[in-house]
């Protein structure tokens, strides 16, 4: 039978600060999961701060030093944090805000709204007056009701540019093709010059260039040149965002390119098509935070059968990824050896497909054990949720050797405090 180590658990797919104590135990920002579990308890989200902030120095460096009007934008929609969003503006990142409440965030951790563009397919009349009050960068015009919001809301010249589709099947799976004409999002690329002509009959809006996305978790960066040559043959503008989109690896099978790879693609490809003095933006997400941040569980119970299914105390209330897009995940059972097992990972909530991996090798699982799964930084927090009155969990930031809480965990208390009929139920002096 296969023996396995804690030196066996894959810290390439772990931020950056990931690392083995003399003992075996596993350390993210040079805290040990195990104590972080017993402060802050199971499930909990765990960043690595000084990697995030590495990564987000690597990927201005990467741009700036390639480009020089280049500005790279955090996508918040990955990680909507004030705690996260205000660490990377410390960092030089900009914020892509996709709804007034990520604008709210991001000005609360103290982003610059002039580094700062706004999105949104379905923008009402608040979010179009609340980025305009901000005095954001840009915002993005995804469809010719937003030019009348703009043009209606305004009192005075509001920056924008034009989304359009680059008519591209991205090579992702389909809930993340963002760039094909038949998206929700963008003008389809045969509608895009009559639009740039409605937009310019409103004195409102400044028209200042065009953005486009393909899509999310690309790996191949062809895709990326693509779409610059697409915008290529639209009418040229000094300003372009090329949004995000750049993939990450999650199991130990995958592979990825690099932040400098896909930086010198991509400046490549804007000087070969749209020329070397546009200003160029990008907007990082999934790339910027997923490998940075981990998710520690704690197992509740380990049911051998046909299948052995391992049941922890989270599932798919704090990571949808699995549900939602069939993602792969590579979870482990850390800190102990032991004989491998194939097992299922499995979430505490009533749904069969509440799995975080199916038919993985870990340390044969028991009671209590510690349950990390990696690369957990992106979109898990975001799509938090409450199934079977799951409570949210925490957000941690650890640095050398320190943590501190960035956000609580939620309590019951905060979901009773929505219910405004419960008062009216309770018996007299209940």
């Amino acid at each position: 039978m296969t023996e396995l180590r804690p030196t066996d658990i894959d810290l390439t797919l772990y931020p950056d600060g990931a690392q083995l104590d003399p003992s075996g135990r596993l350390l993210i920002g040079g805290c040990a999961v195990a104590d972080l579990a017993k402060q802050y308890g199971t499930p909990a989200y765990l960043i690595d701060e000084g990697a995030l902030r590495a990564r987000a120095r690597e990927y201005v460096e990467a741009f700036t030093s390639r480009h020089r009007r280049s500005l790279v934008l955090f996508a918040s929609k990955s990680f909507p944090s004030a705690s996260v969003i205000g660490v990377l503006a410390q960092e030089g990142c900009g914020t892509d805000a996709a709804a007034a409440g990520e604008l709210r965030l991001a000005l609360a951790a103290g982003a610059d709204p002039a580094r700062t563009v706004f999105h949104g397919n379905a923008k009402t009349d608040e979010d179009i007056r609340r980025a305009i009050e901000a005095r954001v960068r840009y915002v993005v015009v995804d469809n010719l009701d937003d030019v009348e919001r703009i043009a209606r809301i305004a009192t005075t010249s509001v920056p924008v540019l034009l989304r359009v589709s680059p008519a591209l099947d991205a090579k992702t799976h389909a809930a993340m093709m963002t760039g094909h004409d038949a998206s929700k999002f963008g003008i389809p690329s045969d509608q895009v010059a009559d639009v740039i002509r409605e937009i310019r009959r409103e004195p409102a809006l400044d028209l200042r260039g065009l953005h486009a996305h393909v899509g999310s978790q690309l790996l191949d960066l062809g895709q990326f040149e693509a779409a610059v040559a697409a915008l290529a043959e639209f009418e040229r503008f000094s300003v372009y965002d090329l949004g995000g989109g750049l993939g990450v690896r999650y199991v130990s099978t995958d592979s990825a390119p690099s932040v400098q790879e896909y930086a010198q693609c991509v400046v490549s490809a804007v000087h070969r098509h749209l020329g070397p003095d546009v200003e160029l933006m990008v907007e990082p997400g999934r790339s910027m935070v997923a490998r940075n941040g981990i998710t520690a569980y704690r197992v509740v119970t380990v049911k051998r059968g046909t299948r052995t299914h391992v049941a922890v105390d989270g599932g798919m209330g704090d990571n949808l990824e699995v549900s939602l897009y069939g993602q792969a995940f590579q979870p482990a059972v850390i800190d102990r050896a032991g004989p491998a097992e194939t097992v299922d990972i499995v979430g505490r909530h009533c749904e069969s497909g509440d799995r975080i991996a199916e038919q993985v090798a870990v340390v044969s699982p028991r009671v209590g054990d510690l349950v990390t799964v990696p690369t957990t930084g992106a979109y898990c927090y975001t799509m938090s949720n409450n199934y079977n009155t799951a409570l949210r969990p925490p957000v941690v930031f650890c640095d050398r050797g320190t943590s501190r809480l960035a956000v609580r965990r939620e309590t019951f208390e905060d979901l009773l405090r929505r219910e405004q009929l419960l008062a009216d139920t309770q018996p007299a002096g209940g």
